[in-house]
């Protein structure tokens, strides 16, 4: 079994590539890979689909930071996502914003999306590793406007957001590649002050969880 492992950043999982490689990238004979495929949609979707065809894993991890909408999912936490939504795909009218489904330039079911949703429809066969499943939404950049943030959490009801997950969720549903997206929460959606932030908690967390999530993969037959 060949198991990739993507983040936008080097950084991010940084622990994990450090256990990986006192294994030699070897856990029980099942083999890792680990992608850094850049910050943002544009070179996520790149790197991947470069990758993918160069060697075609057969489950893809996506592992992350990410920032959460609401006191709900509190910063330091670690969550999966479970439905990605595009969020800066569109055209602002007036004080609207119009996503490509309003606008009626492509149908809200039409493949690989799922009522303008891209699902995840492989983690009911998946093990359950304690983390809540949330929604997110896909934005390329960190939103900070209150209005921004109002017209998001109105028109799709999100949990987190962040920039690389809808381009690794449709990548991977294209290419029928069984995946997971985990995101630790460093921030809360619109706090300017970086100082507020909690970086470390939230890298700790994300990498204990996903050296967890390595171990378990690791012992499937």
């Amino acid at each position: 079994m060949n198991i990739l492992i993507a983040a936008a950043t080097s950084l991010e999982i940084q622990p994990t590539i450090e256990f990986l490689q006192q294994q030699n990238f070897s856990v029980q004979k099942k083999d890792f890979t680990v992608l850094i495929t850049g910050i943002g949609g544009m070179t996520t979707a790149y790197n991947l689909t470069k990758s993918f065809l160069q060697n075609r894993p057969d489950h893809s991890i996506q592992a992350g930071i990410a920032g959460s909408f609401h006191s709900g999912i509190p910063i330091g936490s670690v969550v999966g996502v479970q439905e990605e939504l595009l969020g800066d795909l569109g055209a602002e009218e007036g004080n609207h914003f119009k996503d490509i489904f309003d606008l009626g330039l492509i149908m809200e079911n039409e493949t690989p999306f799922n009522r303008k949703g891209l699902k995840n429809p492989h983690l009911q066969k998946q093990p359950k590793y304690g983390i809540p499943l949330v929604r997110s939404v896909g934005i390329n950049e960190i939103t900070t406007r209150k209005e921004r943030i109002e017209t998001l959490t109105k028109k799709y009801n999100p949990d987190i957001e962040s920039m690389e997950g809808v381009s690794f969720h449709y990548v991977c549903l294209r290419e029928k590649i069984p995946f997971i997206q985990i995101r630790a929460i460093s921030n809360y959606v619109g706090e300017r002050d970086k100082l507020n932030w909690n970086l470390n908690e939230a890298i700790k967390n994300l990498n204990k969880k996903l050296i967890e999530m390595v171990s378990s993969l690791a012992n499937l037959s």
